[in-house]
């Protein structure tokens, strides 16, 4: 607890001490309504004294009727009709149920907290061969600075020197932490977890990852979902009208009957009754716990409206090379030609393709595994949309697609494997071919099934590949439809078809993975962007983030959003009805103040506990 609730709690306390001491003696007390008045003023003073400072200071501003207001015309008016053990206890649960929506709301915030806590505070900023202490603000792009075992890393940047393993939970939620070396990109607020870094910075500090992130975070309570909106709304039309009706029972009971301390009694109890902080309070708690709940995970959610718009979800449309699939290629298959030996066309092949930086040329290089002798090739020439021509040891080697072999009139076996085919030849002789195939992620299949369970309706795929590879990812993933050989317009296109086909309540999602997926990101109901650690265009242009690279997220996202609803719509529901069902029986006289009480702090707690329960799932 924090010191301000801990002196709440002190009052809390006193106070009631000071109201069961007062009851319990009763009939022992002197006989004089002020001696009564002047006793329980006590403990009142001492746990309301804030309460009504606030209602006075609302009664200069423009939404005056708010809990502050009721509460204390409440509380003031029963004292003025004698009832003091009552005007105590309005003030001292009203203050219970306060104390346990700051401690909720403290509990919730925990997992933001943490997050925010990837901030750093310095950088080590190498200058003329020393080393400085500065603040992240005042590194430039292409500064070097040196960054120690145990420190939060500042600034994003490329690895120019050392090796280490970095603590990437704060972002990723992910325990297990990554190995890196020389040439790997590092990402502001990890934690370098060993080894001694120089590193170069590619991103200014406010436009790093972590002020990104930062700034995503502490702008999500500013979106509201529509929930959120309507009980806002609702809580500044209900409280004049239950002001207006409670002044009514007073006023016109009284003057037909008399009896105008049974009605303005009545009245009072009715104003406790109708305070609507189970409302005011609980729904925007619940989707502040879930918002934590999910950034705990490593998924960012932007705003409540967004995490409403999940829980409705219907369809999911993917991009494949690095959302569904690893986006690292590797040689899956070798097919060398009669009198070729393997070795000999991984050889040539790797050779060939040592000075492109292409996946495809790398993959070919790890199959090869071994060094690459720089001196044996003569030249490297690329052939725009063909493949690449290279002379080493003093042969004409080329590689490419099929197209290549056909226009340099080459016989060669074609491939019908799923993936990608490169023909290799050696002085005009075919020497065989390679596959190279992306790797479907891990936990992809396994992120399709959970999303049916779920309640998704349609999975898609959109691809630039052929429509063979396409297929035969859907079909080994469990997806119900894909469409294959698509730009990145083209995918605007289909997901804006995709659209128009879906009812008008579901919500459609895409979930892609860099800044090709920036626009249909931004053109779906929902842009999800998963292992968007230093993807800017990511960040941007989706509403919920996923820090890592597992589909699996996406079910657990959705998993989160539906049961905050559940927990939103529950609390609505029981509150509305605790409070009809009081306000009804204190208008007819069957229930009094302790009653009103109840259906006010106590609704108001038991619906802050119900919306904690979101908090399970961090």
């Amino acid at each position: 607890m924090t010191s301000r609730q801990k002196k709440k709690l002190i009052r809390i306390l006193i106070s009631a001490v000071l109201l069961i001491a007062l009851v319990v003696l009763g009939n022992r007390l002197p006989d004089f309504w002020y001696v009564k008045a002047i006793l329980f003023f006590i403990p009142y003073i001492i746990i309301g004294w804030d309460i009504l400072w606030k209602a006075v200071r609302g009664l200069f501003s423009a939404q005056f009727l708010d809990e502050n207001f009721l509460m204390s015309i409440a509380s003031v008016g029963a004292f003025i009709i004698g009832e003091y053990p009552e005007a105590v206890a309005v003030m001292l649960f009203y203050q219970v149920g306060t104390l346990f929506e700051e401690y909720a709301v403290g509990r919730s915030r925990k997992s933001i907290a943490a997050l925010m806590d990837i901030r750093p505070d310095f950088a080590y900023l190498e200058r003329d061969g020393e080393i400085q202490e500065v603040d992240p603000d005042e590194v430039a792009i292409g500064d070097i600075i040196v960054i120690r075992a145990g420190e939060k890393i500042p600034l994003d940047g490329i690895i120019i020197e050392g090796e280490t393993t970095v603590d990437t939970s704060a972002l990723t939620g992910e325990s297990l932490p990554r190995d890196l070396v020389a040439g790997d990109a590092v990402v502001s607020g990890t934690v370098n977890l060993s080894g001694r870094l120089r590193v170069r910075v590619t991103q200014v500090f406010g436009e790093s990852t972590v002020s990104k992130i930062l700034d995503l975070v502490e702008n999500a309570s500013a979106k509201k979902a529509k929930t959120e909106n309507f009980i806002s709304k609702f809580a500044r039309f209900y409280t004049p009208i239950v002001v207006i009706s409670a002044l009514v029972l007073a006023i016109v009971p009284s003057l037909i009957t008399g009896e105008w301390s049974v009605w303005v009694y009545r009245a009072l109890s009715f104003l406790v009754t109708s305070c609507p902080c189970a409302l005011v309070i609980s729904v925007p708690l619940s989707f502040f716990g879930g918002i934590g709940a999910a950034s705990k995970k490593g998924i960012l959610v932007k705003g409540g409206n967004y995490m409403e718009a999940l829980s409705r979800l219907e369809t999911v449309v993917f991009d494949k090379t690095g959302t569904l699939t690893k986006g690292t290629f590797r040689v899956t298959a070798v097919y060398p030609a009669k009198d070729t030996e393997k070795e000999t066309l991984l050889e040539y092949a790797a050779l060939a393709e040592s000075n492109t930086h292409h996946p495809i040329g790398k993959s070919i290089e790890e199959a090869y595994a071994k060094p690459i002798d720089e001196s044996r090739i003569a030249s490297v020439t690329e052939l725009a949309g063909k493949g690449i021509s290279a002379v080493i040891d003093g042969k004409r080697v080329l590689i490419g697609g099929e197209k290549l072999m056909r226009d340099e009139k080459i016989d060669h076996i074609p491939v019908s494997d799923i993936g990608t085919a490169v023909y290799v030849a050696l002085d005009g002789k075919f020497l065989g071919s390679l596959v190279i195939s992306d790797e479907e992620k891990a936990d992809a299949k396994e992120a399709i099934s959970s999303l049916r369970a779920l309640g998704v309706r349609k999975t898609v795929m959109l691809t630039g590949d052929n429509e063979a590879v396409g297929k035969a990812v859907a079909t080994a993933l469990g997806l119900d439809e894909v469409y294959a050989g698509l730009l990145p317009a083209d995918k605007v296109e289909k997901v804006e078809q995709l659209l128009a086909e879906k009812s008008e309540k579901a919500v459609l999602a895409f979930v892609g993975d860099g800044i090709n997926d920036a626009p249909v990101l931004s053109r779906a109901d929902l842009g999800i962007a998963m292992g968007a650690m230093g993807s800017d265009a990511a960040v941007e242009a989706s509403d919920i983030v996923l820090m890592d690279d597992k589909p699996s997220k996406i079910a657990s996202a959705v998993h989160i959003a539906k049961r905050t609803m559940r927990i939103v719509y529950s609390n609505i529901i029981f509150a509305i009805a605790v409070k009809i069902l009081v306000l009804l029986l204190v208008a007819v006289g069957l229930v009094g103040m302790w009653a009103a009480v109840f259906a006010d702090v106590g609704v108001s707690v038991l619906a802050i506990l119900n919306a904690m329960r979101v908090l399970k799932d961090a």
